[in-house]
């Protein structure tokens, strides 16, 4: 027999879901309903926590403690990389492997990297930096009118000079 649920332990369940949309019933009840949550309402709430990604896939980290949820948005780095982009949301129904050939600065590219830093593996900022240029050659965009890659190679030439914060 399983042990009896104890309703004041903290449980930490993580959702992938498309921001600014509830995700199916299906595939939420079956995780929370155990803990005593309604679904539905946890849907509606990660929707609303989620309008600033309409569009865009993000992981929503839930917290339950006395049967009371708390959302915390995880964006990944190609997340945040495609929201620096500014593209405009699109029915991801209708339209299939998209390319997003935009540029971005270089400022930007470390404004994700001091988001991204906690879950780096890099020692400094400045690998930080490059794993974001990586994540940015893999979604299709330039850094500053060059190609991704070819700003690494200017970074490890210290050509280019990244903050050390």
């Amino acid at each position: 027999m399983a042990p009896k649920f104890d309703p004041t332990a903290t449980i930490v369940l993580h959702v992938r879901v498309v921001g600014g949309e509830a995700p199916g019933g299906a595939t939420l009840a079956p995780r929370v309903g155990p803990l005593g949550l309604n679904a539905k309402k946890l849907g509606d709430d990660i929707a609303a926590t989620t309008k600033a990604y309409k569009g865009l896939k993000v992981t929503v980290r839930i917290t339950v403690q006395n049967r009371q949820p708390q959302l915390e948005i995880v964006p990944s780095a190609s997340t945040l990389v495609i929201k620096a982009l500014k593209e405009p949301p699109r029915d991801r129904k209708k339209e299939k492997n998209i390319k997003h050939s935009g540029n971005l600065n270089l400022d930007d590219i470390i404004d994700i990297a001091r988001v991204m830093r906690p879950r780096s593996m890099a020692k400094e900022l400045k690998g930080t930096v490059k794993e974001i240029l990586g994540t940015a050659f893999s979604v299709g965009c330039t850094v500053d009118g060059m190609n991704a890659r070819d700003m690494q190679r200017a970074i490890d030439a210290e050509e280019v000079e990244i903050p050390a914060q």
